[in-house]
């Protein structure tokens, strides 16, 4: 009968028993994966029995279990005790129950309950580990990272081991079951409690004491009551510093000024400077503009040196304010720290605290002495101390001043081969072109103090006078000539040369050759002078006509084409 019912399970009877094992199924009140109260009704030396509503059997704890989890002493029978269900029936048909797991799973549910409502939670460090401490808390092991043990690295933390301890979970992952706490957190919340209580003591504007309890490069932190409070470096005093070290020591009593609290974020901001009254707003009435006032170097810098008037009144002195002579002048070769020295002022700007100091001015000033002893058209001399490409370089003699000669100024030829006829450390003796105090600039002249070439010119010759030249060189482009009895090369142009095309060859000349020509143009301020030996034969034949007949005279004569014919012939037989 019983296997007909197995064989065949879609006949009446086997539909009928699968319907009422369904409704006994119903009535059971437990589930797997859950946690579940049992009575327990028998202790044996190895087992624990219990009794599960809902359950077909029994189900059995280890009694080594319960020894490990220290509850053996609580075992009686008809005690409750919550157990996880793992498995309603097993293949020998027997329920599987665990008391430990049950623990955790509760004691997890506890934790993510904390985790999300940010409660504190509390445990004990039982051990330690790379990175960090291992923390019981409810049963279950949590991490506890070395930085968050407390608000400062501690070297040891033996006293802290085994004790009970409050936590805050900051991450909670139960799919690889990992639990995070901080203890730091737990202090940060108790010390930000007990700074809001101390910060509702103070006010703004508040004159408190404070101590020195650390330096930094951008400025002090102060203990106040237990409240740290920092003190910008801009802070620290009405001078320029460089680091806060050269007012401050470690431990030491200052009085502070409270200029903001933030009580937000649990901080209050103080000063040192505040304490006395601002300088630009008292002690600036003392100096003026103009005035030479002393003062000591406090910082040298690469583009100059900032020098104290007074405590808490610093100006700037550019380095092209210290030196009439010399631009580029290193301030460290000129000045040293805490060199005494006088200075004027050559600027105050109140909105923008600034003061600009001038040290060349309270010097005798080489320029304007100069200018009196070698005033424009006076002979100077000095020393050639450098040669570029388009002038000379004279350092003056008794003065420690720079002047240029340009090569335009070393001859009347004004030829950059001057340039060559002079060596570094020449003497020279020079005529004062310019002397621009302004632009400490000194213009000086060679030829200047030569016989001037146009000298030849003046009120003896006019244009259109005839002057005989000697021929210097022969060019592609002319000629270049100089008059008898003057120095000045003059170039008279191949379109000048003569009337025709034909003779307007400029090899026709060799030098040493003696021409005349005709005075063309002459402008003795542009010093400028033309000679054409064209316009020579154009007066000349202008002349003639004039005397013996007109240009188209003798034109009728047999013969008067005979020259042109003869010019024509020749040139063909060159072809």
């Amino acid at each position: 009968m019983e296997e007909n019912i197995y064989k065949d399970l879609s006949s009446p009877k086997s539909k009928e028993f699968e319907k009422l094992l369904n409704i006994e199924f119903s009535k059971s009140q437990i589930s797997e994966g859950e946690i579940a109260d049992g009575t327990i009704t028998k202790i044996t030396n190895k087992l624990v029995f219990l009794e599960l509503p809902g359950a077909k059997s029994e189900g059995t704890l280890d009694i080594n279990e319960m020894k490990l989890l220290k509850e053996e002493g609580d075992l009686k029978v008809g005690a409750k005790i919550s157990v996880l269900v793992v498995k309603l029936e097993d293949k020998k048909g027997d329920l599987i129950i665990s008391r430990e797991k049950a623990r955790k799973l509760k004691s997890w549910k506890q934790l993510e309950k904390a985790f999300e409502n940010k409660e504190e939670v509390t445990g004990m460090i039982v051990s330690k580990i790379k990175g960090g401490f291992i923390c019981e808390i409810q049963s279950s092991l949590c991490f506890l990272p070395g930085s968050q043990v407390d608000l400062k690295p501690l070297k040891s933390v033996q006293h802290l081991m085994r004790q009970p301890q409050k936590f805050m979970i900051v991450k909670c992952d139960k799919i690889r079951g990992n639990i995070v706490v901080s203890r730091r957190a737990i202090l940060e919340n108790m010390k930000n409690a007990s700074k809001g209580e101390v910060l509702s003591k103070f006010n703004e504007g508040d004159i408190v004491d404070g101590t020195v309890k650390g330096i930094t490069d951008y400025g002090v932190f102060f203990d106040l009551n237990g409240i740290d409070c920092m003190t910008h470096i801009n802070e620290c005093s009405w001078s320029r510093i460089g680091h806060p070290e050269e007012l401050f020591t470690i431990g030491q009593k200052q009085k502070l000024k409270i200029i903001k609290i933030d009580t937000e974020n649990k901080k209050i901001s103080t000063s040192v400077k505040m304490l006395t009254p601002d300088p630009f707003e008292t002690k600036i009435n003392d100096y003026k503009v103009g005035g030479t006032y002393p003062a000591t170097v406090m910082k040298i810098t690469d583009y100059g040196v900032f020098l104290s008037l007074e405590e808490g009144l610093e100006g700037l002195c550019h380095s092209s304010e210290l030196s009439h002579t010399k631009k580029n002048i290193s301030v460290k070769k000129l000045l040293s720290l805490s060199q005494k020295l006088e200075v004027m002022i050559m600027e105050i700007d109140v909105k923008k605290r600034r003061i600009s100091l001038s040290y060349k001015n309270t010097q005798p000033n080489p320029w304007k002495k100069f200018e009196k002893e070698f005033p424009v058209g006076s002979k100077v001399e000095g020393t050639i101390k450098n040669i570029t490409e388009f002038a000379l370089f004279v350092s003056i003699k008794d003065f420690n001043l720079d002047a240029m000669v340009h090569y335009k100024d070393i001859s009347y030829e004004e030829s950059e081969e001057d340039l060559k006829k002079y060596k570094k450390d020449d003497p020279i003796t020079a005529k004062v072109l310019e002397c621009n105090q302004g632009n400490e600039k000194i213009r000086l002249g060679l030829k200047q103090l030569l016989p001037d070439p146009l000298d030849y010119f003046k009120d003896k010759k006019k244009k259109k006078d005839i002057i005989t030249v000697i021929v210097l060189e022969a060019l592609d482009n002319g000629i270049k000539v100089a008059p008898d009895g003057c120095p000045m090369k003059i170039l008279i142009k191949k379109n000048q040369i003569a009337i025709d095309k034909e003779d307007q060859r400029t090899s026709r000349y060799n030098k040493g050759d003696r021409v005349d020509c005709m005075l063309q143009d002459l402008d003795l301020k542009k010093r400028k002078v033309s000679l054409s030996i064209k316009m020579l034969e154009e007066e000349q034949t202008k002349e003639a006509i004039k005397r013996y007949g007109s240009v188209d005279s003798g034109r009728s004569l047999p013969f008067s084409d005979l020259p042109k014919t003869l010019m024509k012939k020749s040139k063909k037989e060159e072809k």
